[in-house]
């Protein structure tokens, strides 16, 4: 896991409006964190197997996802990648496979069944993310929430 940086902090004060912006912005994020959380729950997996089902899914095409690389991802130790993978490979959701170029990498994939459950979160997803979208504009855009 890359560690994160700190931030560089300035000594500019923000406005009124701007706490309120940063406010309403980590709101709408807590909000729609709790959205997936449950979302997850409801079909039977843990918030952190989901995140790595669509980090494993989402990955660019043609690119591979291995244990390191869904280390980085989750921002999780690489410890706390391999026993989350173990635990989705033994629910029938993710396969391990050798690397052809080189057998010393591990590449995963999705079963079906992870694929079946990640089409139906991601759908709940886009619609909750639609839903939250005019929010997040006026936001992002700094116009008063």
């Amino acid at each position: 896991m890359t560690p994160m940086k700190k931030p560089a902090l300035t000594k500019r004060r923000p406005s009124q409006a701007e706490y309120e912006a940063l406010a309403e912005f980590r709101y709408l994020i807590r909000r729609f964190l709790e959205f997936s959380q449950n979302a997850a729950r409801g079909v039977g997996l843990a918030p952190a197997q989901h995140q790595a089902l669509l980090a494993i899914k989402g990955r660019p095409r043609g690119a591979h996802m291995t244990i390191g690389d869904l280390s980085e991802r989750l921002c999780i130790r690489h410890h706390s990648a391999v026993e989350l993978v173990d635990r989705l490979a033994a629910a029938g959701l993710v396969v391990r496979n050798t690397d052809p170029q080189d057998h010393r990498r591990v590449i995963l994939g999705l079963t079906r069944s992870a694929e079946e459950h990640l089409a139906e979160l991601s759908a709940a997803h886009l619609d909750e993310l639609a839903r939250l979208k005019p929010s997040l504009k006026k936001v992002l855009a700094g116009k008063s929430p």
